[in-house]
């Protein structure tokens, strides 16, 4: 077991008191070694050197992915090239690529953090763990390799894809916990089905879930598919990657790890802090990272604060999970959606398949938005008036979820394509 109780059941005036320390050790680290820190401090005319309470973290500047391109590779690091053991990057794909490096200590800590998420999970030295994580640049894979060596668990390093050879290693090598994207889970599900495989045959028990947001609906379909207990947990490249936030068994919220994160959630026009409860964007500043550490770095993800004591004893905050992103949300007829919402009410709905694609297009200077969804293959064989019957419950049950109506069209199963990572299932087509 890796619970490291003394720090995750800390009380919040000690917690309070090893944050501000770190904090102010980090301010004097990237204040000194890193000319982009030193240059905003200097604009807002702000001295690190005077910061005596966590609550002076609003006087200090913002970190945007922005700023970590225009610094790429190693303008933002706070240590010579010579003491960076590890390179990581983000794929690049929406802009030039984000590169981030790790200490040798650095390496230790994300260790120590990702093996704090497993163990919350359930998961054992004992267990056997196969992570269906791409390898390579992305941190997810490496991350919670390493914790669950630092777990003393068995790791099969498969990566992703090759989803029957999966399945394969799953039932040779006795796999008891699986991580990889949600969606992922339930292709692994859908080919399972397939091959003619019963869940109740592999000694899979967990299921560790991240780097796409996914809801309450879809935890429920991947346990009842799989067998598992699924929980989720929260990461990102540019301030760790795996190990930030991750749920207990209790599965009541992501518990973020406080002693090495500190997280604003701020409203994301105003950037003023959200009321307790209400939705925001998580803003994590890095208190113990050393070759890349980061000042309020807007992560663009949507979650809020949850209130109450958690019944497995840690004292960390909760986040809820991942609502989505500002720079993804879609605004709609002057709505705020996330695809999430539609995933849920479609998991609820008799008939559908967990797979759908959310279409917005403008067309007369209105938007209009279509949801693709999977319907089981009976329902083509049924009279139309059943059809449309699905048709007008899924539109309804939307329009009440959404506040705006859309147009829903039924596709026959395995039409719309499955993804081994992250799930991309908005088309928006509008021309802003």
């Amino acid at each position: 077991m890796f619970w490291e109780k003394e720090l995750e059941c800390m009380a919040r005036e000690d917690l309070e008191q090893l944050q501000l320390e770190r904090l102010q050790s980090t301010l004097y680290r990237v204040g000194t070694h890193v000319p982009f820190y030193r240059q905003k401090f200097n604009e807002l005319k702000v001295d690190y050197e005077a910061i005596t309470s966590l609550e002076d973290l609003r006087r200090l500047p913002f970190t945007m992915k922005q700023d970590l391109r225009d610094n790429y590779p190693y303008g933002l690091f706070a240590v010579p090239l010579r003491d960076v053991v590890r390179l990581h990057s983000s794929s690049g794909t929406t802009g030039k690529a984000t590169v981030v490096g790790y200490t040798r200590n650095d390496i230790k800590t994300w260790s120590n953090l990702a093996a704090r998420i497993l163990c919350s999970a359930g998961v054992t030295a004992d267990d056997v763990i196969q992570i269906a994580f791409g390898y390579g640049l992305f941190t997810g894979g490496f991350g919670l390799h390493y914790g669950a060596e630092r777990l003393g668990a068995s790791v099969i390093p498969i990566s992703s894809g090759n989803t029957k050879r999966q399945i394969q290693i799953m039932q040779d090598f006795k796999t008891t916990a699986l991580v990889c994207t949600p969606s992922y889970a339930l292709k692994i599900a859908d080919v399972m089905m397939e091959m003619g495989i019963n869940s109740n045959g592999l000694s899979l028990k967990y299921g560790l879930f991240g780097a796409e947001p996914w809801s309450e609906a879809m935890r429920r379909e991947i346990n009842e598919r799989l067998g598992i207990i699924a929980t989720d947990n929260y990461g990102l490249s540019e301030v760790m990657g795996p190990g930030v936030a991750g749920e207990c068994r209790e599965c009541n919220g992501l518990h973020l790890n406080e002693d090495h994160f500190l997280v604003e959630i701020l409203h994301p026009t105003t950037l003023e802090p959200v009321t307790p409860g209400e939705v925001g964007e998580l803003v994590i500043t890095t208190l113990t990272k050393e070759a890349f550490p980061v000042i309020r770095y807007r992560t663009r993800d949507l979650a809020r604060f949850l209130p109450g004591e958690c019944p497995c004893g840690r004292t960390f905050k909760r986040i809820s999970r991942i609502m989505g992103r500002t720079d993804d949300m879609l605004i709609i007829k002057g709505v705020n959606v996330f695809p999430t919402q539609i995933e849920s009410v479609l998991f609820d709905i008799e008939g559908t398949e967990p797979h759908y694609r959310l279409v917005v297009e403008r067309e007369r200077n209105e938007d209009k938005v279509t949801v693709m969804v999977e319907a089981v293959e009976s329902i083509f064989f049924d009279e139309m008036k059943k059809q449309r019957a699905l048709v007008e419950t899924i539109r309804r049950r939307l329009a009440s979820e959404l506040g705006i109506s859309v147009e829903v069209k039924l596709v026959e199963e395995r039409t719309l394509e499955r993804f081994d990572g992250k799930g991309n299932r908005v088309i928006d087509r509008r021309k802003f």
